[in-house]
């Protein structure tokens, strides 16, 4: 059961990447739901704003491919970049049909970034949790 939220945790994050990476408005001006310190944020560090989402990316990949033999385990990690290096060409490649959005390569790799970190943050939780747990 498990498996299956973190399955859907999984796809509704990568759902708001692209939501949020198609907007035709890169200021987010029109999504009025978002308070204005977050606007104001988002919009001061541009690219940084793009890696928040890719923490909880890599964090749901690793916890998705947790059941993997220790053998693929470093094969899995990569594969998980790889799979959000995918994820943010495919935001970013999305902008070029939109009007007043255009893509750039420091989000990608600020994406690919903010995966990486997400991901030893979920193994680094994880050796604290065996940790304590021996």
């Amino acid at each position: 059961m498990i498996h299956k939220i973190v399955l859907f945790l999984l796809l509704l994050v990568i759902g708001a990447v692209f939501y949020f990476s198609w907007l035709p408005d890169p200021g987010f001006t029109s999504e009025h739901y978002l308070p204005r310190w977050l606007l104001n944020w988002s919009n001061h560090y541009y690219n940084l704003r793009t890696a928040v989402p890719f923490l909880a990316v890599g964090f749901l990949l690793e916890a998705y491919t947790e059941n993997n033999v220790d053998y693929f385990k470093n094969l899995s990690f990569i594969q998980n970049i790889g799979i959000a290096g995918v994820i943010a060409c495919i935001a970013e490649g999305g902008q070029f049909i939109i009007e007043r959005r255009s893509p750039d390569f420091m989000d990608v790799f600020y994406g690919i970034a903010g995966s990486l970190i997400g991901a030893l943050g979920y193994n680094l939780l994880k050796k604290i949790k065996n940790a304590k747990q021996t």
